[in-house]
């Protein structure tokens, strides 16, 4: 949660938030999004990438493809609960939220199809990724004591 903190004051992703992902390479998805600014409500068209649980922002598609470059700003969707449609939330069409429950994030889609691949793949990285049930909580019925 301390990294959905630094995206709403507004503050540089830490370098522990990314480290290891090369978000430059064979992104599971990536497009232009317009995205509501968390602090200041505006809106800003920034390069998604989604890879391995992380959902990156760029200013641009050069830097997301240029290895080195620090994103303007990661989430880690296992920290999220839902994804889902929010056009009459922010009164604009293709529009969709991710939400933490302790915090909602709002992005615009290019057009309805954009809107639904961008859900899908957002809400199946949640399920891969959700920290709701880790391995040391399963619990192993062939080796009680």
């Amino acid at each position: 949660m301390e990294n959905l903190w630094r995206i709403a004051t507004g503050q540089d992703p830490n370098r522990e938030d990314y480290e290891g992902i090369e978000f430059w390479s064979n992104p599971e998805r990536s497009g232009w999004l317009t995205k509501q600014g968390d602090y200041i409500k505006t809106w800003r068209r920034r390069w998604f990438v989604l890879k391995r649980g992380k959902l990156l922002w760029f200013k641009d598609q050069a830097a997301a493809e240029t290895r080195g470059s620090t994103p303007r700003g990661v989430i880690s969707v296992g920290d999220c609960l839902t994804v889902k449609g929010a056009e009459d939330v922010v009164n604009k069409p293709f529009a969709f939220e991710i939400s933490s429950g302790s915090y909602t994030l709002f992005f615009v889609a290019d057009n309805d199809k954009e809107k639904e691949e961008w859900i899908n793949s957002i809400g199946r990285s949640i399920v891969q990724h959700s920290r709701s049930v880790t391995d040391s909580e399963v619990l192993d019925y062939d080796h009680r004591p």
